[in-house]
Order: C-alpha cells, then sequence, then structure tokens
C-alpha cells in the first residue's frame, strides 16, 4: 500500500454512548468504501472492530480499537472508542491523537449521558467534533427534536449540515444545507417541496456561522451579499477545526446507503494532521505545538496477545519512519529497533516499509516501549506530554481462585496493565492483600475474564479489608514480670511500662529508670519488644498507633536475666496493660469531592450524610455542583458504582486519605466480634 501524506490523511474517533451504534457505522463506512466485502454486526459478533471474546461474549465494545479505508484519494484512520463508562481511559487515549471525533448517538429526541460527557470532553478540550444522529429510521425517532435537544443544551454552537429526506420510516435521500442540494441513491435530486421551510433557518444559520470565520466573509455577509456554497464550506471548516462550532447530521448506521457524503464531510471539514493542534512536548520550553522536525511519535494504545507479544498503536505526529530504523525512547532512556511495522484494521495487519506524519500505525517486537511513551530521533529528543489518563476510583482485593496459580494471575494482570492504562495492581502492606484498582465493577470483572480467556488462569474479586487501626484513650501502669525455672540457668525480666495516650505520632517509648533497676543492656530490648508488640493490637488484632510507652521500673537477676527475657516481659505488659486503657478501634477518613449536575446536588448529600459522610461545603460551576465532604472508607468501597447509579454516570468523584477518626462503639463491636469469630 502506498504511504499517505499528511494533507491527504483525516483521523477522527467515533465516540458517545454504549450502544449507540459506533462500532455499526465504523463497518459500515468500511463497507461502503469496498474496503471489505461483508457487513458485520455487532449482534453476530462479526464486526471489525469487535474481536475480543469478551466484547463478542458481551456485544460492547470494551477497548480501543483501530481502521483506516479509502475516499476519493484520502486516507482515513478511524479510532472506534468503548461508550461505557469503566472505559474512559480509551476515551481519553483516542481523543489525544485524533483530529475531530464524531459523537454517534441516537435519535431519540434526548441527549445520553455518554453522548453528553463526550461532547462536554471535547468542548473542554477545545477538540473539533461533529454529531451524527443514528437509528432515523426506527420507530418513533426524531431528527429534528434530537437536534433541537442538543441545540438546547449547547447554545449557538450545533449547526446542522445535513437533513433526512424520509419516506415513513424509510431515509431516502439527505439535503446538504453546506451546498443546498438534495441526494437520493448518490444522485442529485430537487430539494423536496415539504424540506424548503424546514432549511431556510437552517441555511441562514449557517451562512452566519461561516462569514464569522474571518472578516472578509463577515463583511460580504452583513453587507447583503449571500455568500457562495464554496464560500460558506470554507467559513464551516475553519470554525469547526478551532472547535467554535458543532455539525450535526444524520442517518442509518447499520446501512451504508449514503454514506458517501458524511465522509465527504470528513474530508472536507476534519482539519489535516498537518494544520490541527497536535500534540504538546517538552523540549526544554514547555507547551510548543509539534510542526515540522526530524521522526517523532506517542503510542497511545499497547495490545497484549500472549503468543505474539505486545503490539503497540501510534501516531507519527512528524518526520517519518521506516522498518529497519533505531529511535530512541525518551520515557525509558533507551533505543528500540523498529523491526515489525504495520497498518491495522480490527485485528487485521497489514505490514508497511514507511509510514508520513498523521498517519497512525503499530509497531511490534520492542522491548521497553509502553502506552505514553515517546519515540523520537536520536539527533532531535522532545518528549510528548503524557496521556492524562483518569484515575481509578474503586480498588477490589484479588487472589488466585486455585491455590498455587497466584504468581500466574499476577503476571498475567501485569501484562494486562500495558493494555489498559486505567488500572492498577499494588500490594497494600497494612492489610498484605493484593489490589486491582480501576474505574469500575464492570472494568475489573472484564480484566478477571480477559486474565482466564489469555492465559487460563482465573482470579477472584472482593472486597478489600480497611486498614483499621487502635489507640487507647487513658493512662495505666501495668507490671510485667516473666519468671522461667528449668534447671541450669532460667528466664527472668520484669519491667513496669506506663502506656498513655500520643496524640502526635505513631510511638513513642520514653525511659526513666533510675538506680540502675534494669541494667542499660536490657532497655533496648524493652523498646524492641514494644515495637514488636504495637504491631497487632488487643481489639481485633489492628496495629496500634498513638501510644507512648514509658519504662519506670522493673527489677533483674544477675545470672537468669537477658534480652529475651525483657522483650518477654514486655508483651506480657503490653498484653494485660492496654486492655485496661480503654483501647478503641480508629478508622480511615477519606476526604471526598463530588461533582454532579445541580439536580443531584440533593440526593448526593443525602447519600453522603447516609454513609456516615460530613459535607464541608458546596460550590457551583456551569450547572455543576461540587460537593467537598468526609466519609470513613469503609462505606466508599464501591461508591464508584453507586454514584454512577444515582446520576445515571454523569457523577465524578475522587478521595483522598484524610486522617484517622475513633469507629462507633456499636460498629467497632462487630468488627471486633467478627475478629474473635475467625481467630
Amino acid at each position: 500500500m502506498a504511504a499517505y501524506k499528511q494533507d491527504k490523511i483525516r483521523n477522527i474517533a467515533l465516540i458517545g454512548h454504549s450502544g449507540e451504534g459506533k462500532t455499526s457505522l465504523l463497518e459500515a463506512l468500511l463497507f461502503s468504501t469496498k474496503v471489505i466485502d461483508r457487513l458485520g454486526r455487532v449482534d453476530d459478533g462479526t464486526s471489525v472492530s469487535d474481536y475480543d471474546q469478551e466484547e463478542i461474549n458481551r456485544k460492547i465494545s470494551i477497548s480501543l480499537s483501530l481502521a483506516y479505508t479509502f475516499f476519493e484519494d484520502f486516507k482515513i484512520n478511524i479510532l472506534d472508542v468503548p461508550g461505557y463508562f469503566d472505559f474512559e481511559g480509551e476515551l481519553v487515549a483516542a481523543l489525544t491523537v485524533a483530529d475531530a471525533a464524531i459523537v454517534v448517538t441516537s435519535a431519540n429526541g434526548v441527549i445520553s449521558v455518554g453522548a453528553e460527557m463526550a461532547l462536554d470532553y471535547c468542548v473542554e478540550k477545545a477538540i473539533p467534533v461533529m454529531i451524527f444522529v443514528n437509528g432515523i429510521n426506527k420507530e418513533n425517532s426524531d431528527y429534528l427534536k434530537t437536534v433541537s435537544a442538543f441545540e438546547n443544551k449547547y447554545s449557538g454552537k450545533i449547526t446542522p449540515i445535513e437533513f433526512p429526506i424520509m419516506s415513513g420510516n424509510k431515509m431516502t435521500g439527505f439535503i446538504d444545507i453546506l451546498e443546498v442540494k438534495a441526494f437520493s441513491n448518490g444522485s442529485e435530486i430537487p430539494i423536496p417541496e415539504s424540506h424548503a421551510m424546514i432549511i431556510e433557518d437552517p441555511i441562514s444559520a449557517l451562512s452566519e456561522k461561516a462569514a464569522e470565520a474571518n472578516e472578509e466573509l463577515m463583511e460580504k455577509f452583513f453587507g447583503g451579499d449571500a455568500l457562495k456554497p464554496a464560500e460558506i464550506k470554507f467559513g464551516i471548516s475553519q470554525r469547526f477545526a478551532l472547535a467554535e462550532i458543532i455539525p450535526i447530521m444524520g442517518g442509518v448506521a447499520v446501512s451504508p446507503i449514503e454514506l458517501g457524503n458524511l465522509l465527504k464531510h470528513i474530508v472536507e471539514l476534519v482539519p489535516a494532521p498537518s494544520v490541527s493542534k497536535g500534540l504538546k512536548y517538552d523540549n526544554g520550553a514547555k507547551n510548543l505545538v509539534i510542526s515540522n522536525g526530524k521522526f517523532a511519535a506517542q503510542v497511545f494504545k499497547s495490545m497484549v496477545d500472549p503468543f505474539v507479544g505486545k503490539l503497540l498503536l501510534f501516531k507519527l505526529v512528524r518526520g517519518k519512519l521506516s522498518s529497519g530504523d533505531t529511535v530512541f525512547n525518551v520515557n525509558r532512556d533507551e533505543t528500540e529497533k523498529i523491526a515489525s511495522m504495520f497498518i491495522i484494521r480490527g485485528k487485521k495487519q497489514e505490514s508497511i516499509d514507511t509510514l508520513y506524519a498523521g498517519d497512525m500505525g503499530a509497531l511490534a517486537k520492542l522491548t521497553y516501549t509502553s502506552t505514553g511513551d515517546t519515540l523520537c530521533d536520536m539527533q532531535d529528543k522532545i518528549q510528548f506530554d503524557p496521556i492524562a489518563f483518569p484515575a481509578p476510583v474503586i480498588s477490589l482485593a484479588v487472589t488466585a481462585s486455585e491455590k498455587g496459580s497466584e504468581d500466574k494471575v499476577f503476571s498475567g494482570f501485569t501484562k494486562l496493565m500495558d493494555e489498559d492504562s486505567t488500572f492498577k495492581l499494588e500490594k497494600n502492606i497494612e492489610t498484605n492483600e493484593m489490589l486491582i484498582s480501576g474505574l469500575g465493577e464492570n472494568q475489573l470483572d472484564i480484566l478477571c475474564k480477559k486474565l482466564k480467556n489469555k492465559f487460563k488462569v482465573s482470579a477472584l474479586l472482593s472486597p478489600p479489608k480497611i486498614a483499621y487501626r487502635e489507640t487507647i484513650k487513658k493512662t495505666v501502669e501495668q507490671q510485667g514480670k516473666h519468671k522461667k525455672q528449668s534447671g541450669g540457668h532460667g528466664q527472668y525480666g520484669d519491667v513496669s511500662i506506663r502506656f498513655e495516650p500520643l496524640y502526635d505520632g505513631i510511638f513513642e517509648f520514653q525511659d526513666e529508670i533510675v538506680g540502675g533497676v534494669v541494667p542499660r543492656q536490657y532497655i533496648p530490648a524493652v523498646e524492641k519488644g514494644l515495637t514488636e508488640c504495637i504491631s497487632k493490637g488487643v481489639l481485633a488484632g489492628y496495629p496500634v498507633h498513638g501510644l507512648k510507652a514509658t519504662l519506670f521500673f522493673g527489677s533483674y537477676h544477675d545470672v537468669d536475666s537477658n534480652e529475651l527475657s525483657f522483650k518477654m516481659a514486655t508483651a506480657i505488659a503490653y498484653r494485660e496493660g492496654l486492655p485496661k486503657a480503654n483501647p478503641v478501634l480508629l478508622e480511615p477518613i477519606m476526604s471526598i469531592r463530588v461533582i454532579v449536575p445541580d439536580a443531584y446536588m440533593g440526593d448526593i448529600m443525602g447519600d453522603l450524610s447516609k454513609r456516615r459522610g460530613r459535607i464541608l461545603g458546596t460550590e457551583s460551576s456551569n450547572e455543576k455542583t461540587v460537593v467537598n465532604g468526609e466519609a470513613p472508607q469503609v462505606e466508599l468501597v464501591r461508591y464508584a458504582t453507586d454514584l454512577r447509579s444515582m446520576t445515571q454516570g454523569r457523577g465524578r468523584f475522587s478521595v483522598a486519605f484524610s486522617r484517622y477518626e475513633e469507629v462507633p462503639a456499636m460498629l467497632a463491636s462487630k468488627i471486633v466480634e467478627e475478629y474473635k469469630a475467625q481467630s
């Protein structure tokens, strides 16, 4: 296949709510341009981009995939992005490298949550985006009502560029507002009289929005001269590239009929990689936009195959790359040899010798490179800004389902981390559990299924243990005496220790021995014994924090005393003294920040109160409310799932550890009872 230069490449991402036709639209675009000879279906598991076994089983996209097609003399790279909220990281990766996005949404007269969130992201990041209203042939669909819903939400930005011509529930053609022409089955037809009135206002609005692209067009428009179709198209393309307007059109994704105009809009409106905003990078001076120069590329996705190894999807931002080249990985400070380079369509790979700036491809057999890394020329080292993946919001304990397979389970998850940068696997030092963290329970469940499918081992997920702690609220003095005689040298140690609350710190030891009642050489053994003891409290076995221990008296034996005897005596004093010092359980308290649409504020505040939380304050911005509060960690284990349910997926939150607080007596007694039952 011939290599394409920047001006003949278009990079787009299909985004939006899950189940609204992104994958079907991609399939139809590939079929209508004859790069595939069979129209696959998501429900049948035969689509080009949903080829993973879990995607086929669940009939949803769960991984970002890349395909390409051709229209006229252009190459169009298309990223099919999962719409399910647990895979937001795939959306972020795609929109980092795409030059524009198409939100695919249903024609049901309202804005779906996924479409709204995808559009909000594009608006916030100034990413050019257009809307494709899908399924206008379905019963009860309403294209005009859907357009109106978007116009009300995104006032002044929505710009209709197409109107479908319907015969009942069947789309028989469309009107191209940019050219003021009607088409049916690929041929121009007269604009139907029934639509003449409908398109008058959109045509006028389109001309006005196009005129705002520059002063010359504005003078002509407000001077009373009508803009020519070519001028309108130019003005709209300029404003679209700046993310100032959002074009909207409609169609039927499951049918390749009339998709030629969508491809035409992609070619004419989507900015070429050479004129798009590009990727930010650092070469000693921050926030420069990439332009011309020697080879540089960023890896935006990794795919792991247990047999083939790791396949890396990348965008070539400048220069060119050929098989056999040696490149430099700035992130790893390592060189890599380009042995195999491909262009890919779903899981189908085609070898290619050279790619040029603006194009996307895949690399295999690289040793050091991972998602987000920058590859560049050895003589011109730069580093692209990292991909801003969302942080994990839910953690579950993970164990191997079969004894002895722990290493295989954790090794498999580590390899899957190359595929998905939004989940983490780490050991909690306090609870000694392996935790897997991600964006939602569905994501973590799918990762376990992938582990089984790819590496033939199974993992179990469960709620994580909470890292409770223990402390005391009262001062007590306790003697601990260890005496043992069994012939020959015996064992003797005697200590008196004062235990009291320590309000600033974990543990403090103080020596108040006078007169040598405890010899100096044994005092370190007392401190060491206490240090070992506080790892396990007297209530439920949790570490003790906030404890001051003062050694103030004791006795010894010239022959039988030794370090071990004094450690044993110390342990006795600890075990017998702490229960008298009013021990209590402490639980981790988390600071929580929740961002929701204003309409959900009352529900969120009420729910946090039920979770023993405290509201510290609220603030409003852009029809959203930020709720700042605190809540016990144990009450937030599945908050990601609950918040999504309460807000239909519109809520966002973050948590951070704040401090420890005493557990309420009723809950504390339950925790202690459970501990005793398991002991």
